[in-house]
C-alpha cells in the first residue's frame, strides 16, 4: 500500500458535524461543493437532492469508460410527530435508529435548537421500561415549543469528533466517512475515464437518491463507498472487524456482487499489498442495490469502512481502514475492470 498517506481529517470533522438527516442534505451539499468545486469539471444538483461532481479523463474513444462513484450525505435522525400539552416532543426513527438506547442522548434540530432525549416512567411487570421516548427542549408548555418546533422537524444525534493517533470517534461517520473518500480520491485522480462522484441523499431510508441518479448518469461502472458493522466487540467473534483493513462487499440483502467485479478488487488490493476483508452480511444493504439494477444493469462494485456502533452518537472507525479505503479505491480508478 502507498506508505505515509495524508489524507485531512480537518475535512471529516467539518463533514460529521454538519446536520444531514434523510431528506435535509444541504448542510453537507454545501460543504462538498465548496471544497471540491476548483478541482472538478462540473457541479450539478439534480431534482432529488443528490450532489454530482463529475471530472472529465483524458481518454479517447471507446475505451473511455463512465464511472460512477457514489457515497451517501444523509444520516438517521428522529422526526417530530406530535407535540403534547407539556411540550414534549414525540418522535418516529428516521433510519435505523434503536429507539430504546436513546434515553440521556443529546439532539439538534437544523434550527440549532437542541434538546435531550427522555422516557416515560412506564414499567411492565419485571420492571423493564416500557414508556414511549420524548425530546425535552426545555419549554415550558406546548405554545412555547411550537414557536420553536413543529410536526415533521427532524433531529439528528448530537456528538463531538474525537481523532487519536490510530481512530477516529463521531457521529456520522456512516456515511460521511464514504464522502470523505470520495472526496480524497476525486481531488487526487489523473487519469483516462470520465468520473462522476456522486453524494446521494435519502439512503438511509431506501437508498432514494441512488436510484435516481444512477438512472440519469447511465455508468458503465459504478464503486460504492459505504461503513459496514464491525464484530469485534465482546460475544461477537466473526465478519468485518476494525483494524483490519478495507471491506470488499461480495453480498448484502440489496446484491449479490458480480464474481468478476470481486476479483478485480481483491486482486487490485493485493496487487498493491491494501489490506482487506470480505464483506457478507444477510440483512441491510447499501445504494450499491439500486444502482446495480439501474436501467438495463450497472457491473458495481463495494467497499466500505468497518465502523463500531453504527447509528449511534459515538461511531468509531480505524484510520488504517479509512486509509486502506482511499489507497483502493484510488488504485481501481487508475485500472477499471473491462466491461
Amino acid at each position: 500500500m502507498t506508505e505515509n498517506l495524508t489524507l485531512d481529517y480537518n475535512l471529516l470533522k467539518d463533514l460529521t458535524q454538519a446536520y444531514g438527516p434523510s431528506g435535509n442534505e444541504k448542510q453537507v451539499a454545501a460543504l462538498i461543493k465548496e471544497y471540491a468545486e476548483n478541482f472538478v469539471d462540473s457541479v450539478e444538483t439534480d431534482t432529488l437532492g443528490n450532489l454530482i461532481l463529475r471530472k472529465n479523463g483524458s481518454g479517447k474513444g471507446s475505451n473511455k469508460k463512465k464511472i460512477m462513484i457514489a457515497a451517501h450525505m444523509d444520516e438517521v435522525g428522529l422526526i417530530v410527530t406530535y407535540i403534547d400539552r407539556n411540550g414534549y416532543l414525540y418522535f418516529s426513527p428516521v433510519g435505523g435508529i434503536k429507539v430504546a438506547e436513546l434515553p440521556g442522548r443529546r439532539v439538534m434540530f437544523g434550527s440549532g435548537l437542541k434538546g435531550v432525549i427522555a422516557r416515560e416512567r412506564k414499567v411492565n411487570e419485571q420492571g423493564k421500561p416500557i414508556g414511549k421516548c420524548f425530546i425535552d427542549i426545555g419549554a415550558l408548555g406546548e405554545k412555547e415549543a411550537r414557536s420553536k418546533v413543529q410536526e415533521g422537524d427532524m433531529a439528528i444525534l448530537t456528538g463531538e469528533f474525537v481523532e487519536t493517533d490510530s481512530h477516529i470517534m463521531a457521529k456520522a461517520l456512516d456515511d460521511r466517512l464514504g464522502c470523505f473518500i470520495a472526496l480524497q480520491a476525486c481531488k487526487s485522480y489523473q487519469g483516462e475515464h470520465d468520473l462522476y462522484f456522486t453524494f446521494t441523499v435519502q439512503e438511509e431510508v431506501g437508498a432514494r437518491g441512488a436510484k435516481t441518479a444512477a438512472y440519469s448518469i447511465e455508468p458503465d461502472l459504478a464503486l460504492i463507498i459505504d461503513t459496514t458493522i464491525s464484530y469485534d466487540t465482546p460475544r461477537e467473534e466473526y465478519g468485518t472487524a476494525v483494524n483490519k483493513g478495507v471491506a470488499i462487499k461480495a453480498m448484502d440483502r440489496t446484491i449479490i456482487v458480480s464474481p468478476r467485479i470481486k476479483q478485480w478488487m481483491t486482486d487490485t488490493a493485493d496487487r498493491h499489498s491494501i489490506p482487506y476483508q470480505c464483506e457478507v452480511i444477510s440483512t441491510g444493504g447499501t445504494d450499491s442495490g439500486p444502482v446495480h439494477l439501474s436501467k438495463g444493469g450497472v457491473p458495481t462494485g463495494g467497499l466500505a469502512v468497518p465502523v463500531r456502533y453504527l447509528h449511534t452518537a459515538s461511531e468509531v472507525a480505524a484510520k488504517a481502514d479509512i486509509e486502506a479505503a482511499y489507497a483502493l479505491l484510488s488504485e481501481l480508478l487508475k485500472n477499471p475492470l473491462e466491461i
